[in-house]
């Protein structure tokens, strides 16, 4: 059906107010036009209902303006938004984040790219509209020690406990996100080879991971011992469920692994992703080249996952002492032949840390 909860119910005052929806505007009607073209081009749920949401706000503020139709916006009043959104307080007084802002002024956008597509309007105002940049701040990732602290944590005597450790140790192995791993079903699971496979992933896209033996013995003793006792009467074969033998909702998922982290004594923000974004880490630090761990984390661009080469501080340093005249306490004998080792060596580990230099030919 097409979305067209768009237009919000406003009721009289008074003792006979009556609940008839006032009448849909123009924009109104091609916002949720523009719902329905995402729906039938099978868009992401979780997008769908986040464009829904960011336009709903965008034409409130619009209406209370006497803005009802997408010929009367210009560029002049999506900057006006764009600053109504910077200069917003919440009510604990603290401002809408970049993230935030971006995601709201992208769902605008979007729309009035889509508006100017298909003839709607003869140009699009938001062309020109200056998106803010989102800073790239450099998470701190957990340590192995701080890993293993969180993982014993959970109770395994206890079938919520067992589950618990299960998907801690699942997040802390493959990677996967939040929302992939709560669509997991029981044949997504590769006992035999050890894989698990990812159903549309992020842009619909699927991928099969490796689950590692500690994980996978994990998930094997919940399989056997604890989800038996959680199904209830009907079950549509979610790997995780909660003590009713429901699916869990995401929320409870980051509230629950979260709840572990304070237990362990780690005071570093984050949740579920935190796990994924430890796991990229880790095995960068490790040797991992970049481009496999892109195929973890289902990156669409490698540009994404290099992301992760600025925290691998591991080969950072290793680099940063093989190459650096001035990195040790004593000054270095000249050895030709020794430099030449280490100019390897270094190569190697750049090669492994941020993948292809410019102009590299690598095999397609």
């Amino acid at each position: 059906m097409p979305y067209r909860k768009l237009p919000p119910v406003r009721l009289k005052r008074g003792k006979q107010a009556r609940s008839r929806p006032r009448p849909v505007t123009e924009i109104e009607r091609l916002a949720a036009s523009y719902l329905e073209w995402q729906r039938v081009r099978h868009y992401a749920e979780s997008t769908i209902a986040e464009s829904q949401r960011n336009l709903r706000l965008f034409l409130e503020w619009a209406a209370e303006r006497g803005i009802v139709a997408p010929g009367e916006v210009s560029l002049a009043v999506l900057e006006r938004y764009q600053a109504a959104l910077f200069h917003y307080r919440k009510d604990d007084g603290k401002p809408l984040s970049v993230f935030t802002q971006r995601g709201r002024l992208t769902s605008v956008r979007s729309f009035f790219r889509w508006l100017a597509r298909h003839h709607h309007i003869p140009a699009n105002p938001a062309s020109e509209l200056v998106i803010p940049k989102q800073p790239r701040v450099l998470k701190e990732a957990l340590t192995v020690e701080e890993v293993e602290a969180v993982l014993s944590v959970p109770d395994v005597a206890d079938l919520l406990g067992l589950r618990d450790r299960a998907i801690l140790e699942l997040f802390y192995a493959t990677g996967v996100r939040r929302a992939e791993l709560l669509r997991l079903r029981i044949y997504d699971l590769d006992r035999s080879r050890g894989t698990l496979h990812v159903r549309e992933g992020k842009g619909k896209k699927d991928r099969m991971l490796p689950i590692g033996e500690r994980a996978l013995a994990w998930l094997e003793a919940y399989l056997a011992r604890a989800r038996p006792q959680l199904e209830s009467g009907h079950d549509d074969g979610e790997v995780f469920l909660t003590e009713h033998g429901e699916a869990i909702s995401p929320h409870h998922l980051t509230d629950l692994v979260r709840r572990y982290f304070r237990r362990a004594g780690i005071t570093k923000r984050g949740g579920c992703h935190l796990l994924r974004h430890t796991m990229a880490t880790l095995m960068l630090d490790g040797g991992a080249d970049v481009r496999f761990i892109q195929e973890m984390l289902g990156h669409a661009s490698l540009e994404t996952t290099q992301v992760y080469t600025h925290v691998a501080l591991g080969k950072l340093q290793e680099i940063h002492a093989a190459t650096h005249p001035g990195a040790r306490l004593a000054p270095r004998e000249h050895d030709p032949e020794a430099e030449d080792a280490e100019a390897e060596r270094a190569e190697a580990a750049r090669c492994n840390t941020l993948g292809p230099a410019a102009g590299d030919n690598v095999a397609p």
